[in-house]
């Protein structure tokens, strides 16, 4: 069972007062958004992922996930820690005990540790699902409310993946592409050549095709992956199509996935979150600024944050984009990851690794003993850009 030492407590507050002293701005009106806080998306989910959080912290957690049970009506506390891991994986539960478990995860950091969000944190960030979580984490939203809403949008869109199997009898889900280095804008024109024409070749949009017959590019991830979502056969077919005609022979890895997010399948999705999201339940501007997965800037307004929070489930998720937009444009150096699995970890250290400027980093804190090292790192990396 992991111990927090006595130490760490007076070091993270070291840390807080070097991250705060380090910070620069390019003028007063755009700050340098030096250290950013991100958030997991889908698939990280697995059974068992709370029981080192409660037996090393059991004060925050086990009031923390009772809490968490009633705002879903439901022992989802108990689905994640038991299993079976079949009902774990649908949509429905999947989502919220990721959101959910993120949260967790950063209130044991600021409960147990002293961490202040506001103050540490310069920008949210959050990989498709793990969006809400960033929003919660800036102050946009509260967290009771955001895991209601994605509860509630979970069981939409488990709905929606039903229904289309139903109407097609094929099987959804999303397939990742990885390219070589330098082939991805020629991979994705590739894909929307294919997709212009019709999945079935024929010189007409694919938009005009029924949902579950179209393919969508749902996320770009990194600079050689992008994620294609609907049908597996006809995400096949588009395959079997780029390798012969299109100069491309990518490798494609199924994902965690039984569902075609962010493609047109979801359409009820976004119309459900257009109606939920209302603007008494919005906060803006938050405590930080948040990073749009469909825009890859910052949200701009509570409008914007709005719309472009419903458009999420259809839209592409530009995760790519944000990262380079931290990275080159906000001078973005420390990246830390809060939530399950390690792929939102791996995800940003691909592209950014530990930057070469000082007080550079990529951490993720996924389980307990990581708090440690990962908060002395922090306080030691606002020292190297303080010098």
């Amino acid at each position: 069972m992991y111990r927090p030492p006595r130490t760490a407590l007076s070091g993270l507050e070291r840390s807080l007062r070097a991250v705060r002293t380090s910070r620069s701005y390019a003028s007063s009106s755009e700050p340098v958004l030096r250290t950013a806080l991100f958030f997991p998306g889908h698939g990280v989910q697995r059974k068992g992922m709370t029981r080192p959080w409660v037996e090393a912290f059991p004060r925050t957690c086990k009031p923390f996930l009772e809490e968490m049970d009633d705002i879903v009506h439901c022992k989802l506390s108990t689905l994640i820690d038991e299993g079976p891991i079949l009902q774990l994986d649908k949509t429905e539960n999947a989502q919220p005990a990721i959101m959910a478990v993120s949260i967790m995860i950063l209130k044991v950091l600021e409960q147990e540790f002293g961490f202040k969000t506001e103050q540490a944190i310069d920008v949210t960030l959050g990989h498709s699902l793990g969006e809400y979580a960033a929003l919660v984490a800036a102050g946009n939203l509260e967290y009771a409310y955001a895991l209601d809403l994605v509860r509630r949008r979970g069981d939409v869109m488990g709905e929606c993946t039903r229904k289309a199997k139903e109407e097609s009898g094929e099987e959804f889900g999303m397939i990742a592409l990885v390219c070589e280095q330098g082939q991805l804008d020629s991979l994705i024109a590739a894909v929307r050549e294919f997709l212009s024409q019709g999945s079935e070749g024929a010189k007409d949009d694919s938009s005009a095709l029924p949902a579950f017959q179209q393919i969508s590019i749902a996320n770009v991830n990194s600079k050689n992956q992008i994620v294609l979502s609907g049908s597996f056969q006809r995400i096949r077919n588009l395959l079997v199509h780029i390798r012969e005609f299109g100069g491309h022979d990518p490798r494609a890895v199924e994902l965690k996935s039984r569902s075609a997010f962010h493609s047109p399948i979801m359409m009820p999705a976004y119309e459900f979150m257009k109606k939920a999201l209302t603007p008494e339940k919005v906060t803006f501007p938050g405590r930080v600024p948040c990073i749009s997965n469909v825009t890859a800037r910052p949200f701009r307004s509570k409008d914007d944050l709005m719309q472009n929070l419903a458009r999420q489930a259809v839209d592409t998720i530009l995760w790519w984009d944000s990262i380079k937009y931290l990275d080159q444009q906000a001078g973005c150096r420390r990246w830390l990851g809060v939530g399950p699995g390690k792929v939102g970890r791996n995800l940003v250290s691909k592209e950014v690794g530990r930057s070469s400027a000082k007080g550079g980093g990529v951490w993720s804190i996924t389980e307990p003993h990581e708090i440690e090292e990962t908060l002395r790192d922090l306080e030691a990396t606002a020292k190297e850009e303080d010098k």
